[in-house]
């Protein structure tokens, strides 16, 4: 039996298709500087527990206060490729197109990475390569670490930028204490 939360997904990966189509790949992936700034291990004084389904998040949200750091530790498990993504509306919405190309190029393809396809030169440059330090794209069973700081206020989400995962409504708030 098909889930009910696939056949949403599925259906806005296929509207998200068509809107990010002529996107075109910028430098780098999904930059969270607007949202703070890469943290450092010792001066995390907490961690948070992130499971990535398909497709939303447990928690859907994080407090936090300003000037936080905080150690992140993401399980993917679901059955496809999901991101753990720290940025604004704006840093999601530019990073779908970004992602949209890695769907293009054969990069994601469904419930695994491509690799080897991350490592292209993209022409001017830049890979698909998803190094970012506010980011962490993960199949099916990987877990990954991501240590912030949240130096700045503001509106910050976390979200998956996986084409049609953000519409499916894969995304969740950081308010701030």
């Amino acid at each position: 039996m098909i889930s009910p939360r696939l056949i949403v997904a599925a259906t806005a990966m296929s509207i998200s298709f068509t809107a990010f189509g002529g996107g075109t790949h910028g430098g780098g992936h999904g930059h969270g500087a607007n949202a703070g700034e890469p943290g450092k291990a010792g001066d995390a004084n907490r961690t948070v527990s992130i499971k990535m389904y398909d497709n939303y998040y447990e928690p859907e949200t994080i407090a936090v206060n300003p000037g936080e750091t905080v150690r992140f530790v993401v399980q993917n498990k679901g059955q496809l490729v999901h991101e753990f993504n720290i940025g604004t509306p704006d840093v999601h919405e530019a990073h779908q197109k970004e992602m949209m190309m890695m769907v293009e190029h054969g990069a994601i393809q469904g419930g695994k990475l491509n690799h080897d396809m991350m490592e292209m030169d993209m022409g001017d440059g830049q890979s698909m390569k998803h190094d970012d330090p506010n980011s962490v794209l993960l199949e099916p069973g990987e877990s990954a670490e991501i240590i912030w700081t949240f130096s700045k206020q503001g509106n910050i989400e976390f979200a998956c930028n996986v084409p049609g995962h953000y519409q499916a409504g894969m995304y969740g708030d950081v308010n701030f204490n």
